[in-house]
């Protein structure tokens, strides 16, 4: 199937030269991208709250920070290591069809974690239960890594090319608005219910995603090939070694996120032990940081497709 063109039309004019109030939601036109968008704020909010509650429940169950981050490393490096297939498989197989099995696998995950807690399996009285957590961890981040790829690809089928940065914009302004509120429901969720409720709640978010998912059309075109991924994986890598302006962009987000991501791993432990703020209090550290992105986003979304090289640099100072 053809590229899904976006609905904004307006002869004579491209979307630069709209006012500022006009061009910042033209993405929203196009109803393939408001079915995509739903999805995805389906899945991120699950995943914003899955953020805040793996993250404090593993810290409660074991009081460790070194299990606390081992429990993060587990989910890292399976989207570390896989995302290079995700992009292969996001070429062979429909990307619709990807992003619709990774919201039904997280649907199941945070699902059994839930019904864990609320057996009684998973509890600071049954030591060592906390590998659930571990294992639950890697799964998710497997699902990820394979998942992300096609999630972030699929956008290009969507929109039209001058859309394309505003769509982008408007995905990672939706994104900031869950960072925003999913972690503090999550957390006053916690204090008043537990966090079986709040993995009850993220199973439920997750299907929500896969209901937009089913109305979406399949967009693009499979890539017909017999050639082993692994050849195809090692074409690419060699590809983005020539590209130095591809290199540097990839080195320079990896400095950004190593620098800047690592907090949020502390904030059960300065929520528990040093501020005490319970979980709610975590949710709204976790919350506030997403303010200013959120205006980022807006301000993003609202300007002309120019020196975006220079955005990307000074934003990743910034943080």
């Amino acid at each position: 199937m053809s590229k899904v063109p976006g609905n904004y039309q307006d002869p004579g004019k491209s979307r630069d030269s709209l006012p500022f109030y006009k061009r910042t939601f033209t993405s929203f036109k196009n109803p393939v991208y408001r079915l995509y968008y739903g999805a995805m704020m389906g899945q991120m909010g699950a995943m914003n709250m899955q953020l805040m509650a793996r993250s404090l429940l593993v810290y409660r169950l074991t009081g460790s920070a070194a299990i606390l981050g081992g429990v993060a490393l587990a989910n890292a490096l399976p989207m570390l290591f896989l995302s290079v297939f995700g992009g292969s498989l996001a070429d062979r197989v429909q990307k619709k069809k990807v992003m619709l099995f990774g919201q039904i696998g997280s649907a199941i995950i945070a699902l059994t974690v839930g019904l864990s807690l609320s057996l009684g399996y998973l509890s600071a009285e049954n030591e060592g239960s906390w590998w659930i957590l571990m294992v639950a961890s890697a799964l998710q981040g497997t699902i990820m890594g394979l998942m992300m790829p096609s999630r972030q690809a699929i956008i290009p089928e969507i929109v039209s090319d001058e859309e394309l940065m505003n769509a982008v914009s408007l995905n990672t302004m939706g994104m900031n608005v869950l960072r925003i509120f999913a972690p503090a429901i999550a957390g006053f969720t916690i204090d008043a219910w537990d966090f079986q409720a709040v993995y009850y709640i993220m199973t439920c978010m997750f299907l929500v995603a896969v209901v937009f998912l089913l109305f979406m059309p399949n967009t693009g075109k499979r890539k017909i090939s017999r050639r082993n991924t692994l050849i195809e994986i090692k074409e690419g890598l060699q590809y983005v070694k020539k590209e130095k302006n591809i290199i540097l962009i990839l080195l320079y987000t990896l400095m950004v996120v190593i620098l800047s991501m690592p907090y949020m791993l502390l904030l059960p432990i300065f929520a528990d032990d040093i501020l005490k703020v319970a979980a709610s209090g975590m949710g709204i550290l976790i919350g506030v940081s997403g303010i200013g992105a959120i205006v980022g986003s807006v301000v993003l979304a609202s300007l002309p497709n120019k020196k975006r090289g220079i955005l990307l640099l000074l934003s990743g100072l910034v943080l």
